[in-house]
């Protein structure tokens, strides 16, 4: 009787590990998902330091800096892609050793900007929106795609081909966005002390290109950078001893209008339709197929 329970104890531990034995067989012993990739720890830069901590702790951090919290879930959707997609293109270009220099804002940071009373539910929405995409990347050719954002336009987005001087990236082509020319930051001026500058080339969408101040010519994105200005679309007019600097959307104009995936999102639109309209041609994939691959 004794052995009889032995061998009835044997075949019930057989059929309860036989799923993992075929697994482990078929696919090696460990499984990738995008749950455990994105618990896997990366070195991040922090105010000149390094320090460690998950992927999804750093990218919902990086969520919180780069997008409103208030917007809908579905343009935070399409957000989460775009950070997912570009942490793991420089893993992949640089290694899982390299340290992600991009800034984010840590727990700390969220409640001194947000105040304690919206924390709790502005980091949940981000959470959700990092979650709900559950491991989406933008791929093209093989590769992650190079994914820009902006707040805002000029009410258009710009042609990657005339801002980065490469045929690389189809994807980035001009869209329309005529709803981010009612928002209430699209115009902004400052008044600067008068100095010999002006404007010597722009794009198609109406972008700078390239500025001559004095003898020395540099382009567009460096002078917004230099002065601080709202975006990289800007006319200079010297009067009256000053140089006064109008500017038109908020950023460089490239890639994604955060303004119109907002406003799309509203309108109906999910994650994957606004993605689609901004980088048409690419085409949303799981991060383990990634990983995998490079296994």
């Amino acid at each position: 009787m004794l052995q009889k329970m032995k061998r009835m104890g044997s075949y019930l531990i057989i059929i309860v590990l036989l799923p993992y034995i075929i697994t482990v067989f078929l696919n090696g012993p460990t499984v990738k998902t995008s749950a455990n990739v994105d618990e896997e720890v990366i070195t991040v830069e922090n105010e000149g330091k390094e320090i460690e901590m998950s992927i999804e702790e750093y990218c919902i951090g990086r969520l919180a800096k780069e997008i409103p919290a208030d917007y809908n879930g579905e343009a935070l959707k399409a957000q989460a892609v775009l950070v997912r997609t570009t942490v793991y293109g420089q893993i992949l270009e640089a290694g899982s050793s390299t340290v992600l220099p991009d800034e984010f804002w840590t727990t700390e940071e969220m409640r001194k900007e947000w105040g304690a009373g919206k924390y709790s539910g502005n980091y949940d929405k981000l959470k959700s929106a990092w979650e709900e995409t559950d491991g989406q990347v933008l791929m093209y050719g093989g590769a992650p795609a190079n994914v820009p954002y902006c707040r805002l336009t000029n009410g258009s987005t710009r042609d990657g081909a005339e801002v980065l001087g490469s045929e690389e990236y189809p994807y980035l082509k001009i869209k329309e966005c005529p709803l981010d020319i009612e928002a209430k930051e699209q115009m902004q001026t400052i008044i600067l002390d008068e100095m010999e500058v002006q404007v010597t080339a722009v794009d198609t969408a109406g972008y700078v290109l390239s500025v001559q101040a004095g003898e020395e010519t540099v382009n567009g994105e460096e002078f917004r950078k230099t002065y601080g200005l709202a975006s990289s679309c800007f006319t200079l007019q010297n009067y009256d001893g000053k140089l006064r600097i109008t500017t038109r959307g908020v950023g460089h104009g490239l890639g994604m209008s955060q303004y119109t995936a907002n406003r799309m999102a509203k309108d109906g639109s999910g994650f994957d339709e606004i993605l689609a309209y901004f980088f048409e041609g690419t085409e949303l994939k799981e991060v383990t197929d990634i990983v995998r691959d490079t296994e």
